[in-house]
């Protein structure tokens, strides 16, 4: 797995979008983050409920990293077969950015534009997409929990801040019990450094990654 990556700079429900009529044809190519196989359909979904009467709503999405075949998806959407999802799906996997899905949606102006035509429309559509989509850099986490006695709290606080972690949730009850996402690059030296450090008296639990 790729340490860091980038990926659309697009929060939760947002989306980015550009357009070109290619001969009498009105291409609009919507684009949004997404980190899972049932994202993307979400997404996917609502861009075919708000074009529902457009010709083609084509798709593909890559969910995970830059390049990863691990959770892909693509659809021609009634084009001609291979003409559309998987020419999309080729940019996407080849443009760096991952987490990302992508739906080019046709309002046909009456004008076939052939196999070859179709190809270079939709993945022309993604590119032009990409040149201004806006990316920031993701860093794989974990996410941990650690529970520990109240004397190594400050130890605690010192290598969070050395390794990188940003503490979610605490709580100082009968013992100091921490919520904190880590790097993935950084979460084993945290943890063995931790355990090193307290002696072993703190209890870790791996919340996710």
């Amino acid at each position: 797995m790729a340490d860091r990556y980038n990926v659309p700079n697009l929060a939760a429900g947002e989306i980015h979008r550009a357009e070109e009529t290619i001969h009498r044809s009105r291409f609009i190519v919507t684009m949004a983050r997404v980190s899972s196989p049932e994202e993307a359909k979400a997404f996917i979904d609502s861009i075919r409920a708000e074009h529902d009467q457009a010709t083609h709503n084509c798709w593909a999405y890559v969910a995970g990293e830059p390049g990863s075949t691990a959770q892909i998806g693509a659809s021609d959407d009634g084009e001609p077969k291979g003409t559309a999802g998987r020419p999309m799906l080729t940019v996407l996997l080849h443009c760096g950015v991952g987490e990302i899905a992508a739906v080019v949606t046709r309002y046909f102006g009456g004008i076939l534009l052939g196999t070859g035509g179709l190809v270079r429309a939709y993945q022309g559509l993604v590119k032009l997409g990409l040149e201004t989509l806006p990316v920031t850099e993701r860093v794989p986490s974990d996410l941990l929990k650690f529970t520990l006695e109240h004397p190594f709290v400050n130890i605690a606080l010192r290598e969070f801040e050395n390794h990188q972690a940003r503490i979610l949730e605490k709580d100082f009850a009968m013992d100091a019990t921490f919520t904190v996402s880590v790097p993935q690059s950084q979460a084993e030296n945290l943890i063995n450094t931790l355990t090193e450090k307290t002696s072993g008296g703190l209890l870790i639990e791996k919340i996710q990654g």
